[in-house]
């Protein structure tokens, strides 16, 4: 389903005390000094996704904070969404002495994960460039929200395994260690844990099909996999999960956490022509095989006609890259017709862009499209 943001406005957002902004569907880029607002525009949009925004931030830290507040104050981010059936209001924030976001769909309120239905975002962020280099944590995080925006209900099953668990470890080590009461939550976390498993497992089969058919990007190829032994979708990955628990209950005691799940699987990443693990590759090819997984799912995404388009958030990616890749990723992101949204300090990395897409100067969180 086409779909594009239309409209976006920002009240007291990080920097922001309040912006709007009307787009045309197009691509979208931003440039202007460091600290001048760009990562906060893009981290605004992101909060239209389940979850924490692209920083990692929870709803009570994103409100702007005047010299001497300590609390960030209520905030909001609205926008309408052009579809195929017309426009749609969508809007999420917090309300003056809550910490808890809300969503809402023209005026409803709905559960986060609903936001699916109007809108899927992928999104690349420097903080990503270590992301071969960093603990397993980070790459299941990433492959999560590349699950996410394929399969909504992904989320759902991620926080109810995180809470299954967090609750089993909490019983195992304060006590009281009661066996029905850790049955039960074992149950849940076989329940929940087979899902997530199942929908990393169908994600990372999806890409892997996705980059083979991609031989002609200018981007290095990649072998991906899953390790451990909830790594691969199966039958009968809950019972032997619950059964795995049940077993491990005294050593997860010693050990203060679970060391068994799909908490433990992590994201295999082998630059294929070169046959080296990315953890080996040059910065350079560690960031361009990030790059061509993100494009790879939005290529994905982009030709599911029943789910919207996504909406790519790329931040600080264009200066990163050669000029040879950095027109392929114009290319193909205006060949997919999806909107992106880019950052950069310099308005000409985007020259190659500028044509088909739409500029905007950022500077002391004002925002001024280009005319020129």
């Amino acid at each position: 389903m086409k779909s594009a943001l239309t409209h976006l406005a920002l009240t007291d957002f990080r920097s922001y005390a309040r912006a709007e902004l009307a787009l045309d569907g197009r691509p979208v880029f931003l440039f202007g000094p460091n600290g001048a607002g760009k990562t906060n525009l893009l981290e605004a949009v992101s909060f239209f996704a389940p979850g924490k925004g692209l920083r990692g931030a929870g709803a009570a830290e994103v409100g702007r904070r005047s010299p001497g507040e300590t609390h960030g104050r209520a905030w909001s981010v609205a926008a309408r969404v052009g579809t195929g059936e017309g426009e749609v209001r969508i809007g999420t924030g917090v309300e003056p002495g809550a910490v808890r976001r809300i969503v809402r769909i023209e005026g409803e309120s709905v559960a986060p994960g609903r936001l699916a239905e109007v809108v899927r975002l992928v999104w690349l962020t420097p903080a990503q460039d270590r992301l071969f280099l960093e603990g397993g944590s980070e790459r299941r995080r990433f492959l999560d929200r590349l699950t996410f925006a394929a399969e909504p209900g992904h989320a759902a099953a991620a926080a109810a395994y995180d809470k299954a668990i967090r609750e089993r470890t909490r019983l195992l080590t304060d006590g009281p260690a009661d066996a029905a009461w850790l049955d039960a939550l074992e149950v849940q976390a076989a329940r929940a844990g087979a899902a997530l498993a199942a929908g990393r497992a169908r994600t990372v089969a999806a890409l892997q099909a996705e980059i083979d058919a991609r031989t002609d990007r200018p981007f290095p190829q990649a072998r991906l996999g899953l390790s451990g032994e909830w790594g691969a979708e199966s039958p009968g990955m809950e019972p032997r999960l619950k059964a795995a628990l049940a077993q491990a209950r005294d050593r997860d005691a010693a050990a203060g956490r679970a060391l068994t799940g799909p908490h433990r699987t992590d994201l295999e990443v082998v630059h294929a022509e070169k046959d080296r693990p990315a953890a080996e590759c040059s910065t350079g090819e560690q960031k361009a095989l990030i790059l061509n997984l993100v494009l790879a799912q939005a290529a994905r995404l982009s030709r599911a006609e029943s789910d919207p388009n996504p909406i790519l958030l790329l931040d600080e990616v264009a200066a990163h890259l050669d000029a040879h890749r950095r027109a392929a990723l114009f290319d193909e992101i205006t060949a997919l017709g999806l909107q992106a949204f880019l950052t950069g300090t310099d308005r000409a990395l985007f020259k190659d862009l500028e044509p088909r897409a739409q500029g905007v100067r950022v500077d002391a969180s004002a925002l001024a499209p280009i005319t020129d």
